[in-house]
Protein backbone atom coordinates (compact mmCIF):
# COMPACT_ATOMS: atom_id res chain seq x y z
CA UNK A 1 0.00 0.00 0.00
CA UNK A 2 0.76 3.58 -0.29
CA UNK A 3 1.41 5.67 2.05
CA UNK A 4 0.32 9.74 1.20
CA UNK A 5 0.91 13.06 2.82
CA UNK A 6 -0.94 16.24 2.04
CA UNK A 7 1.24 18.72 4.14
CA UNK A 8 -0.97 22.04 4.88
CA UNK A 9 -0.28 24.88 6.73
CA UNK A 10 -3.54 24.10 9.58
CA UNK A 11 -3.40 20.43 9.10
CA UNK A 12 -1.64 17.29 7.69
CA UNK A 13 -4.09 15.51 5.58
CA UNK A 14 -3.08 11.15 5.22
CA UNK A 15 -4.21 8.50 3.03
CA UNK A 16 -3.44 5.21 2.82
CA UNK A 17 -4.24 3.69 -1.20
CA UNK A 18 -4.36 0.14 -2.19
CA UNK A 19 -4.09 1.00 -5.77
CA UNK A 20 -6.31 4.01 -6.48
CA UNK A 21 -8.60 2.43 -3.63
CA UNK A 22 -8.85 4.61 -0.52
CA UNK A 23 -7.86 2.22 2.87
CA UNK A 24 -8.08 4.76 5.70
CA UNK A 25 -7.20 8.46 6.23
CA UNK A 26 -6.55 10.66 9.04
CA UNK A 27 -6.07 14.10 10.16
CA UNK A 28 -3.45 15.93 12.45
CA UNK A 29 -2.17 19.43 12.91
CA UNK A 30 0.37 20.94 11.59
CA UNK A 31 1.39 23.56 13.34
CA UNK A 32 2.69 21.49 16.68
CA UNK A 33 6.49 20.61 16.01
CA UNK A 34 7.40 17.20 15.97
CA UNK A 35 10.62 15.15 15.32
CA UNK A 36 10.93 12.72 13.46
CA UNK A 37 10.40 10.19 16.35
CA UNK A 38 7.14 11.60 17.34
CA UNK A 39 5.92 11.70 13.61
CA UNK A 40 6.77 7.91 13.72
CA UNK A 41 5.29 6.88 16.71
CA UNK A 42 1.98 8.74 16.14
CA UNK A 43 1.59 7.42 12.28
CA UNK A 44 2.04 4.03 13.46
CA UNK A 45 -0.61 4.79 16.39
CA UNK A 46 -2.84 6.11 13.78
CA UNK A 47 -2.82 2.83 11.48
CA UNK A 48 -2.79 0.55 14.22
CA UNK A 49 -6.09 2.66 15.57
CA UNK A 50 -7.66 1.12 12.30
CA UNK A 51 -5.89 -2.04 11.98
CA UNK A 52 -3.45 -1.86 9.47
CA UNK A 53 0.10 -2.77 10.54
CA UNK A 54 3.32 -0.87 9.50
CA UNK A 55 4.43 -3.61 7.31
CA UNK A 56 1.84 -2.65 4.78
CA UNK A 57 3.40 0.65 3.78
CA UNK A 58 5.41 -0.33 0.98
CA UNK A 59 6.42 3.29 -0.50
CA UNK A 60 5.23 6.47 0.78
CA UNK A 61 4.74 9.90 -1.20
CA UNK A 62 4.56 13.73 0.40
CA UNK A 63 2.80 17.14 -0.86
CA UNK A 64 3.82 19.83 1.21
CA UNK A 65 3.62 23.40 1.30
CA UNK A 66 5.30 23.53 4.63
CA UNK A 67 9.37 22.94 4.22
CA UNK A 68 9.49 22.67 8.22
CA UNK A 69 7.90 19.54 8.77
CA UNK A 70 9.14 17.46 5.08
CA UNK A 71 12.14 16.46 6.49
CA UNK A 72 11.06 15.14 9.85
CA UNK A 73 7.99 13.75 7.93
CA UNK A 74 9.98 11.75 5.44
CA UNK A 75 12.94 10.96 8.12
CA UNK A 76 9.92 9.05 10.37
CA UNK A 77 8.68 7.17 7.37
CA UNK A 78 12.07 5.89 5.92
CA UNK A 79 12.62 4.95 9.74
CA UNK A 80 9.47 3.22 11.11
CA UNK A 81 7.84 2.23 8.04
CA UNK A 82 11.36 1.07 6.53
CA UNK A 83 10.08 2.52 3.26
CA UNK A 84 12.99 3.83 0.58
CA UNK A 85 12.93 8.00 0.25
CA UNK A 86 9.88 9.11 -0.19
CA UNK A 87 8.60 10.63 -3.31
CA UNK A 88 8.47 14.53 -2.39
CA UNK A 89 6.15 15.78 -5.15
CA UNK A 90 7.06 20.01 -6.31
CA UNK A 91 7.10 22.04 -8.93
CA UNK A 92 10.33 20.35 -10.41
CA UNK A 93 8.38 17.19 -10.10
CA UNK A 94 8.21 15.47 -13.61
CA UNK A 95 4.46 15.34 -14.01
CA UNK A 96 2.28 15.32 -16.91
CA UNK A 97 1.19 19.04 -16.37
CA UNK A 98 2.05 22.41 -17.87
CA UNK A 99 2.02 25.16 -15.77
CA UNK A 100 1.15 27.98 -17.74
CA UNK A 101 1.92 31.12 -15.39
CA UNK A 102 4.66 33.36 -15.21
CA UNK A 103 6.86 31.73 -12.09
CA UNK A 104 5.96 28.17 -12.72
CA UNK A 105 8.28 26.85 -9.72
CA UNK A 106 6.22 28.84 -6.72
CA UNK A 107 3.66 27.39 -8.00
CA UNK A 108 2.25 25.31 -4.38
CA UNK A 109 2.32 21.57 -4.43
CA UNK A 110 -1.12 21.46 -3.49
CA UNK A 111 -1.92 23.45 -6.64
CA UNK A 112 0.14 20.66 -8.89
CA UNK A 113 -1.24 18.11 -7.04
CA UNK A 114 -5.17 18.79 -7.82
CA UNK A 115 -4.38 19.89 -11.45
CA UNK A 116 -3.45 16.17 -11.71
CA UNK A 117 -5.88 14.75 -9.93
CA UNK A 118 -8.68 16.54 -11.74
CA UNK A 119 -7.38 16.55 -15.38
CA UNK A 120 -6.54 12.65 -14.01
CA UNK A 121 -10.14 11.71 -12.97
CA UNK A 122 -12.38 13.91 -14.78
CA UNK A 123 -10.75 14.88 -18.24
CA UNK A 124 -12.66 18.02 -18.90
CA UNK A 125 -11.83 22.00 -17.89
CA UNK A 126 -12.33 22.11 -14.24
CA UNK A 127 -11.78 25.04 -10.99
CA UNK A 128 -10.59 23.00 -7.93
CA UNK A 129 -12.11 25.13 -4.74
CA UNK A 130 -9.20 23.98 -2.45
CA UNK A 131 -10.34 24.98 1.48
CA UNK A 132 -7.89 25.10 3.53
CA UNK A 133 -5.85 27.59 5.70
CA UNK A 134 -6.30 29.74 2.03
CA UNK A 135 -9.22 28.78 0.11
CA UNK A 136 -7.41 28.31 -3.69
CA UNK A 137 -8.92 28.12 -7.69
CA UNK A 138 -6.99 26.58 -9.40
CA UNK A 139 -8.04 26.43 -13.20
CA UNK A 140 -6.94 23.35 -15.08
CA UNK A 141 -7.48 22.58 -18.69
CA UNK A 142 -8.67 19.39 -19.94
CA UNK A 143 -5.31 17.81 -20.98
CA UNK A 144 -3.74 19.08 -17.70
CA UNK A 145 -2.81 22.78 -18.02
CA UNK A 146 -2.81 24.63 -14.88
CA UNK A 147 -3.94 28.04 -16.31
CA UNK A 148 -3.35 30.04 -13.11
CA UNK A 149 -6.12 31.02 -10.37
CA UNK A 150 -7.24 33.14 -7.32
CA UNK A 151 -6.08 32.97 -4.16
CA UNK A 152 -8.18 34.34 -1.21
CA UNK A 153 -7.79 34.07 2.95
CA UNK A 154 -9.50 30.39 3.99
CA UNK A 155 -12.62 30.54 6.13
CA UNK A 156 -10.87 29.60 9.65
CA UNK A 157 -8.23 31.75 8.89
CA UNK A 158 -10.90 34.38 8.58
CA UNK A 159 -12.92 33.36 11.55
CA UNK A 160 -9.55 33.56 13.80
CA UNK A 161 -8.54 36.85 12.48
CA UNK A 162 -11.74 37.79 13.28
CA UNK A 163 -12.01 36.85 17.63
CA UNK A 164 -8.07 37.78 17.55
CA UNK A 165 -8.38 41.43 15.95
CA UNK A 166 -11.28 42.57 18.49
CA UNK A 167 -11.82 42.35 21.81
CA UNK A 168 -14.85 41.28 22.53
CA UNK A 169 -15.44 38.80 19.62
CA UNK A 170 -14.99 35.59 20.93
CA UNK A 171 -13.85 32.47 18.97
CA UNK A 172 -16.01 30.05 17.31
CA UNK A 173 -16.92 26.70 16.51
CA UNK A 174 -17.90 27.03 12.59
CA UNK A 175 -20.46 25.17 12.05
CA UNK A 176 -23.60 26.31 9.74
CA UNK A 177 -25.83 28.48 11.04
CA UNK A 178 -29.83 27.69 10.89
CA UNK A 179 -30.05 31.60 10.22
CA UNK A 180 -29.03 34.45 8.72
CA UNK A 181 -30.30 36.67 11.70
CA UNK A 182 -28.35 36.23 14.30
CA UNK A 183 -29.83 36.64 18.23
CA UNK A 184 -26.32 35.71 19.51
CA UNK A 185 -22.90 36.84 19.32
CA UNK A 186 -21.49 33.67 18.07
CA UNK A 187 -24.20 33.34 15.90
CA UNK A 188 -23.94 36.40 14.13
CA UNK A 189 -19.72 35.78 14.26
CA UNK A 190 -20.58 32.08 12.03
CA UNK A 191 -23.22 33.76 9.63
CA UNK A 192 -21.13 36.53 8.78
CA UNK A 193 -18.03 34.18 8.09
CA UNK A 194 -19.59 31.18 6.53
CA UNK A 195 -22.34 32.91 4.51
CA UNK A 196 -20.04 35.29 3.38
CA UNK A 197 -17.31 32.70 2.32
CA UNK A 198 -20.25 31.15 0.23
CA UNK A 199 -21.26 33.87 -1.56
CA UNK A 200 -17.69 34.92 -1.67
CA UNK A 201 -16.79 31.53 -3.39
CA UNK A 202 -19.94 31.22 -5.36
CA UNK A 203 -18.73 35.21 -6.72
CA UNK A 204 -14.92 34.47 -7.74
CA UNK A 205 -16.45 30.96 -9.61
CA UNK A 206 -18.75 32.96 -11.85
CA UNK A 207 -15.86 35.99 -12.84
CA UNK A 208 -13.38 32.85 -13.37
CA UNK A 209 -16.19 31.07 -15.34
CA UNK A 210 -17.25 34.66 -17.65
CA UNK A 211 -12.89 35.05 -18.03
CA UNK A 212 -12.74 31.31 -18.86
CA UNK A 213 -10.29 31.35 -21.95
CA UNK A 214 -11.73 28.07 -23.94
CA UNK A 215 -15.49 27.28 -24.98
CA UNK A 216 -15.68 24.30 -22.41
CA UNK A 217 -17.52 25.34 -19.59
CA UNK A 218 -15.14 24.20 -16.78
CA UNK A 219 -16.45 21.92 -13.93
CA UNK A 220 -16.68 22.94 -10.60
CA UNK A 221 -14.82 20.67 -7.30
CA UNK A 222 -14.54 21.38 -4.41
CA UNK A 223 -11.87 19.82 -1.63
CA UNK A 224 -9.86 20.37 1.41
CA UNK A 225 -11.06 20.37 4.97
CA UNK A 226 -14.21 22.70 4.59
CA UNK A 227 -15.59 20.88 1.25
CA UNK A 228 -18.64 19.26 2.87
CA UNK A 229 -19.71 21.87 5.11
CA UNK A 230 -19.79 24.68 2.22
CA UNK A 231 -21.34 22.65 -0.05
CA UNK A 232 -24.72 22.83 2.01
CA UNK A 233 -24.27 26.71 1.12
CA UNK A 234 -22.06 27.15 -2.20
CA UNK A 235 -24.35 27.12 -5.49
CA UNK A 236 -21.34 26.42 -7.60
CA UNK A 237 -20.11 23.05 -6.78
CA UNK A 238 -20.30 20.22 -8.96
CA UNK A 239 -18.60 17.76 -7.01
CA UNK A 240 -17.10 17.64 -3.43
CA UNK A 241 -14.10 15.53 -3.45
CA UNK A 242 -12.54 16.04 0.15
CA UNK A 243 -9.45 13.85 -0.22
CA UNK A 244 -9.04 15.16 -3.73
CA UNK A 245 -5.17 16.10 -2.91
CA UNK A 246 -4.78 12.91 -1.63
CA UNK A 247 -5.78 10.98 -4.79
CA UNK A 248 -3.88 13.00 -6.60
CA UNK A 249 -0.98 11.99 -4.82
CA UNK A 250 -1.68 8.37 -5.65
CA UNK A 251 -2.03 8.76 -9.05
CA UNK A 252 1.58 11.08 -8.88
CA UNK A 253 3.28 8.08 -7.25
CA UNK A 254 1.64 5.02 -10.08
CA UNK A 255 2.73 7.65 -12.82
CA UNK A 256 6.66 7.99 -11.56
CA UNK A 257 6.22 4.72 -10.48
CA UNK A 258 8.80 4.92 -7.59
CA UNK A 259 8.96 1.92 -5.66
CA UNK A 260 10.70 1.66 -2.04
CA UNK A 261 13.21 -0.61 -3.20
CA UNK A 262 14.34 1.43 -5.83
CA UNK A 263 15.03 4.41 -3.30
Amino acid sequence: MILVFDVGNTELTIGLFSESEVRGHWRIMTDVSRTPDEFGVLLRSLLAADDFLPDVVESVAIGSVVPRVTAPLSDACQEYFRVGKPLIVDASTALPITLDVDEPLTVGADRLINTLAASRLYARDAIVVDMGTATTFDCITTDGVFLGGVIAPGIQTSAETLSRRTSKLPATELVVPTRVIGKRTEECIRAGVLFGAADAIDGIVGRIKKSWPRTQVPMVIATGGFAETMATLCTSFDRVEPYLTLQGLQIAHSLIRRPAELA
